[in-house]
């Protein structure tokens, strides 16, 4: 079995204090950047979605359709605002 040499091995006291501190925050939290993103994702579909529907509404068009399509539009806008603060919010 190959040892180890210990010269190469970082200890924490050689670690620069922003990277302990980022693989801490990781550690504590796993892939949060990638929900983060994925929030920020679905907010933008979502307010596309409630800015089209928005203006069918408002000419009247298709109201049968667009209006649900609309809530649901800026229903799924808010939900992402309330996971990305959420997420914000949290304690690493």
């Amino acid at each position: 079995m190959v040892q180890p040499n210990p010269e190469n091995r970082r200890s924490q006291s050689q670690m620069h204090p922003e990277q302990y501190a980022r693989l801490k925050a990781e550690i504590a939290a796993p892939y949060r950047n990638i929900r983060k993103f994925i929030y920020l994702g679905a907010g933008a579909s979502g307010f596309i979605g409630a800015f089209i529907f928005f203006f069918q509404v408002l000419a009247r068009r298709n109201l049968d359709t667009a209006l649900p399509n609309f809530a649901l539009q800026v229903g799924i806008v808010a939900v992402a605002i309330y996971l990305w603060r959420w997420e914000s919010r949290r304690k690493m």
